[in-house]
């Protein structure tokens, strides 16, 4: 291709999801095709000659667009918010342009010194203690996840509390970690990675209004696993759990750690950028006297498009030596002058991408104002919405109710108490209006019980389409409620 080619084909391209999100709303939110459609409508085999990229766009509409999930659609509120926004994704075709292999310092000197500012900027925005910054003895570097920015805690914790020898030694006798049974299951994955072993993953009750993580219970929990001869890791603390956005009492867990002398991980994925508020700074309670390592997500609810998580360390000494590795192909003057960071050795892969560039893009050109403008947007429907809830009586609000998401549950009186027939229509509820193209929802259990859950904080979601959710969802359920009536 051509500077030519590639400069008339970039401008379609661009004009294509200019076009593509200014449209979104006339798609249905799920994906409406059967499994295997997208396949059928593609050919076996790959083409014997170069075809021309006009060809690869057609086919973007008449294949691959029907086949798709629209997750930046307003009326998306499944899972959490993924915001893509204009700066983000121009960010990231900076960075694709580029082609930079960000893995040493000396394989492109911008690419780690701008993600040290830029992930510097952002604990500033979000009130993080001064020991998070990169010019500290800590410092934060960009992941794919939060579930790889778990596993490297993980990696770090066992790190410190053996001295180094789980590097040299691998890891023998039992060792265990600390979730509450809200906790995200990306701890379960990592302990089987790590080699831990699930069963080592002990899980703590919860405070049954709150959800947050008992201190008493995970106080006695590792004392036990060290009267048996076990050694305790890591605790997962989490601020904003996937079910509900439910948030631990981070400085109680953190006093039951720093007795213990356990790493404690803060996994915020979801509602530490809430923090860029000042209002909603409670969010960081304990963060600054007791947490080691603390990650969220700007591809969640801050305007970056996936994949962006940042994860910070108090101290980044038990990360790196738990991932260092310097192979002769890799010595360099600027290594071994100690001077300059190597992002290669705080992440499990060697090589990564140019992530800093689209979260620079977005914190230059909405500024704090910007972002935080997003997230009271976010909060302020939310709390509408419950509102509404709380207001029906056909409806159950699950409260607390945090940030930007909604938990709900229908009432269904016609089954006298059945919590197993009214757990099933309202799954049959949410299938209903998910197949309708109208919204998109997900579910979680709390206490046992099915609740749905309504995320906020989409880039493009206004008030006008929560209202029309909501009216849909209540006008859906009363119509199934007389459909069951009739059918009695």
């Amino acid at each position: 291709m051509t500077s030519e080619e590639f400069r008339r084909h970039g401008r379609q391209v661009v004009d294509w999801i200019a076009d593509y999100l200014a449209g979104i709303e006339a798609h249905p939110v799920r994906s409406q095709v059967q499994p295997g459609a997208v396949r059928a409508a593609l050919p076996a085999h790959p083409p014997e000659r170069g075809e021309g990229f006009d060809g690869v766009l057609a086919d973007l509409d008449r294949v691959v667009l029907p086949g798709i999930t629209h997750w930046q659609h307003p009326s998306f509120f499944a899972y959490f918010p993924a915001n893509a926004s204009g700066p983000a994704i121009l960010g990231d075709l900076l960075s694709s342009g580029l082609g930079v292999q960000g893995m040493l310092w000396a394989t492109s000197p911008a690419c780690t010194e701008l993600e040290t500012v830029v992930v510097d900027w952002l604990a500033e925005l979000l009130g993080l203690p001064e020991h998070f910054r990169t010019d500290t003895a800590g410092g934060g570097v960009i992941q794919d996840s939060a579930s790889s920015a778990t596993l490297l805690a993980i990696l770090a914790g066992l790190h410190r509390v053996s001295g180094g020898e789980v590097a040299n030694g691998g890891i023998t006798g039992r060792h265990t970690l600390y979730v509450s049974t809200q906790t995200h299951s990306a701890v379960a994955k990592a302990a089987r990675i790590v080699g831990v072993g699930a069963e080592n993953v002990r899980t703590v009750g919860v405070d049954e209004k709150t959800l947050g993580m008992d201190p008493a219970e995970l106080d006695r929990a590792i004392a036990e696993d060290r009267a048996a001869g076990a050694v305790p890791v890591m605790v997962c603390a989490t601020v904003g759990t996937t079910s509900t956005a439910a948030v631990d009492p981070v400085r109680a867990i953190g006093e039951v750690c720093r007795r213990h002398g356990v790493w404690l991980h803060v996994d915020a994925a979801y509602a530490g950028v809430a923090a860029v508020c000042p209002e909603l700074r409670w969010l960081n309670d304990g963060v600054p006297e007791y947490v080691d390592s603390y990650a969220t997500n700007p591809h969640k609810w801050l305007l970056t498009n996936f994949d962006c998580t940042v994860l910070w360390v108090a101290d980044r000494a038990p990360l790196t030596g738990a991932l260092a590795i310097t192979p002769e192909f890799l010595r360099n003057a600027a290594t071994a002058s100690g001077a300059v960071v190597d992002y290669r050795d705080w992440q499990i892969s060697l090589g990564r991408r140019f992530r800093a560039l689209k979260l620079w893009a977005v914190l230059r050109w909405y500024g704090a104002e910007g972002l935080r403008e997003h997230i009271r947007t976010g909060v302020a429907q939310a709390t509408e919405l419950a509102r509404w809830v709380a207001e029906d009586p056909d409806f159950e609000l699950h409260e607390p109710q945090h940030l930007g998401l909604v938990c709900l549950r229908p009432r269904w009186p016609d089954h006298n108490g059945d919590r197993g027939a009214a757990d099933d229509a309202t799954l049959r509820l949410m299938e209903h209006l998910n197949a309708s193209g109208a919204l998109y929802l997900t579910h979680t259990k709390v206490s046992g019980r099915v609740v749905l859950r309504m995320a906020l904080g989409g880039t493009g979601t206004e008030q006008r389409h929560v209202r029309a959710a909501w009216e849909t969802i209540r006008d859906t359920y009363r119509n199934m409620a007389r459909s069951k009536k009739s059918a009695r």
